[in-house]
């Protein structure tokens, strides 16, 4: 039997049926959200369990050539706007959830259980229930080429090429070219300086 032909249930079960899959989503999701603005600017990969949820006018504008994985879920209300940029990549179950605005920039990389977020719960008042309390929003900004590791929460700004070590919460700005982590994450070393 020729080494092609071999090779042939390699490339249906691991190349072509994804690339199927994904144009499906793809089209499901455009068809499913006529009343608010989804845009793709070019080619992207809509892994298993995509889900975007847009009750408004939201937008959702991704970039060529992102990667969204398995699991990648993006909640957005009222008029927010989340933009990915050209390049990203979204592991497994990253969340994001923009009342707001949340924009990434290019060539970013959000490891496994990444949470991004625009809002955070008020709670100060001990006689009401945390859901009556509303919340506090402000944009996010996620610059160029930022590494995220798995399991970190974000909810401030992160400047270009910046890299959040796992399990960290970004509640503080940080800024460009440096390694962070903690809870809160810190710059612990600026990047490039030798």
């Amino acid at each position: 039997m020729p080494e092609r032909l071999k090779r042939l249930p390699w490339s249906l079960a691991y190349r072509q049926a994804p690339r199927a899959a994904s144009f499906l989503r793809r089209i499901a999701v455009v068809a499913t959200h006529q009343h608010c603005r989804v845009e793709f600017l070019g080619p992207v990969r809509l892994g298993p369990g995509f889900h975007l949820e847009i009750p408004d006018r939201g937008t959702l504008i991704v970039g060529r050539g992102v990667d969204l994985r398995r699991g990648f879920v993006c909640e957005i209300s009222n008029d927010g706007r989340v933009t990915i940029g050209d390049g990203c990549i979204f592991t497994s179950n990253a969340l994001i959830q923009c009342t707001t605005s949340i924009d990434i920039g290019p060539r970013c990389i959000f490891a496994q259980s990444a949470l991004i977020v625009d809002g955070s719960h008020r709670f100060r008042d001990p006689d009401k229930y945390i859901a009556d309390q509303g919340y506090n929003y402000r944009p996010i900004r996620i610059g160029e080429g930022v590494a995220v590791m798995a399991k970190c929460t974000i909810f401030a700004d992160i400047g270009d090429h910046t890299m959040v070590g796992a399990n960290s919460v970004v509640s503080r700005d940080l800024p460009a070219r440096c390694l962070a982590f903690g809870a809160p994450a810190r710059p612990v070393e600026m990047l490039g300086l030798q």
